[in-house]
């Protein structure tokens, strides 16, 4: 069975990286006690790419903020629709989107499910 990953790209603000961070680290825990496999939230580092369309040009990043590329690894997509059916229903994740002003604009966020074709992994 292929593995299957729901992926982010979204801005985030230099100014707001450590909320930002800080909510990561509450959702992933969240989402791996419900039973996803992996959890990253990676920020950009080498963005400018002279070969490509740059992710900088793809996530129409503004002076003062960076890029993360994020993904939530599950072992298939049933097995995602059930952990996430979990996750949504969790009172963390709801405290942590109520209420509060997200350190990122929602409306910028690109997500998508995706189907893993080459797994090399462990």
């Amino acid at each position: 069975m292929a593995r299957y990953i729901d992926g982010f790209l979204l801005p985030v603000p230099k100014k707001n990286l450590d909320a930002y961070v800080r909510m990561a680290r509450k959702a992933g825990k969240v989402w791996l006690e419900h039973g996803a496999v992996a959890f990253m939230e990676c920020v950009g580092d080498d963005l400018k790419s002279p070969m490509s369309l740059s992710f900088e040009k793809v996530g129409k990043v503004k002076p003062g903020e960076t890029l993360f590329y994020s993904f939530i690894v599950f072992n298939s997509r049933t097995h995602r629709d059930r952990v996430n059916k979990k996750v949504m229903s969790d009172p963390r994740l709801k405290e942590m989107m109520e209420g509060k002003s997200m350190p990122f604009d929602m409306k910028r966020m690109a997500y998508g499910g995706f189907k893993a074709l080459v797994d090399l992994g462990t």
